[in-house]
């Protein structure tokens, strides 16, 4: 620093000192430190705005959400895919990761066991309870009771094999009516019991429910969604049309009587 050269040498050091003192001596403030004096400045523009500490919270929902892009990038994956990209996986996405793979894994067996009928099987008495009773969570049962030599029983029974195929997640059953229920009377022939999780939720007994030889398949499955046990792309009853046209073809042949003869009654 230099001084006046008017000053003299010992007074020109002294004041060179003390303005050393001023500027050098005394620290300098922290930029970050709430200080009224630092707010002005920050107003100014001279520094920065303060930077806020992030919250322990907001820190948590950004893992989260890294987490769940993770996710987002490999949902589409199977689980043989999974298995392959492994090594690409960091610690933090490992989590992420295997939370997804257990998801996956559980659709999976999910998917299994829901598709893992597809044809009627044959039962007897003592698979009842195993078969029916204890057929699992989510599962419908459709029991089909019948006896050889009755011919709606075998056209219902090739009518199940058809839904049995359309609807693999449902499990169908059938079993001859006195090996299964002993003394049941054949009046009551064909019947159908339909359960869900070991539960009843429809039966059908007798031929005049289901109207006879003349039992469509898409009927039957038509009446089978009413109960649940199939989900049905029907959109409206089948037997409904065959009613629509048989009531207007009486209509059409019934006979019309003229004003006349309405005159001379």
């Amino acid at each position: 620093m230099r001084c006046a050269p008017s000053v003299s040498g010992a007074e020109s050091q002294s004041r060179c000192a003390s303005h050393s003192r001023t500027n050098f001596g005394v620290k300098m403030q922290d930029p970050n430190a709430d200080t009224e004096w630092n707010d002005i400045l920050r107003k100014k523009g001279i520094l920065p705005p303060k930077e806020t500490p992030k919250d322990e919270d907001n820190e948590e929902e950004e893992q989260l959400c890294q987490q769940m892009s993770v996710v987002k990038t490999y949902e589409d994956m199977t689980l043989e895919e999974l298995e392959e990209n492994e090594d690409e996986f960091n610690e933090e996405d490992e989590m992420a990761i295997e939370m997804y793979r257990q998801k996956r894994l559980a659709e999976w067996k999910v998917n299994q066991i829901k598709n893992a009928f597809g044809e009627v099987n044959e039962i007897s008495g003592q698979d009842y309870i195993k078969e029916v009773n204890k057929a699992g969570e989510g599962i419908w049962v459709i029991l089909h009771l019948y006896k050889p030599g009755i011919p709606l029983c075998t056209l219902i029974n090739q009518h199940l094999s058809v839904l049995a195929c359309k609807f693999p997640q449902t499990k169908f059953l059938k079993s001859i009516s006195s090996t299964c229920i002993p003394n049941y009377p054949d009046r009551n022939l064909p019947t159908l019991f339909v359960y869900y999780e070991g539960e009843m939720k429809g039966q059908f007994i007798g031929p005049l429910v289901f109207g006879g030889m003349n039992l469509k398949c898409d009927e039957l499955e038509w009446r089978l969604s009413e109960t649940g046990a199939v989900k049905t792309d029907l959109e409206e009853n089948p037997r409904k049309q065959i009613q629509d046209q048989l009531m207007t073809s009486i209509r059409c042949s019934a006979p019309k009587h003229s004003e006349e003869d309405s005159d001379e009654d």
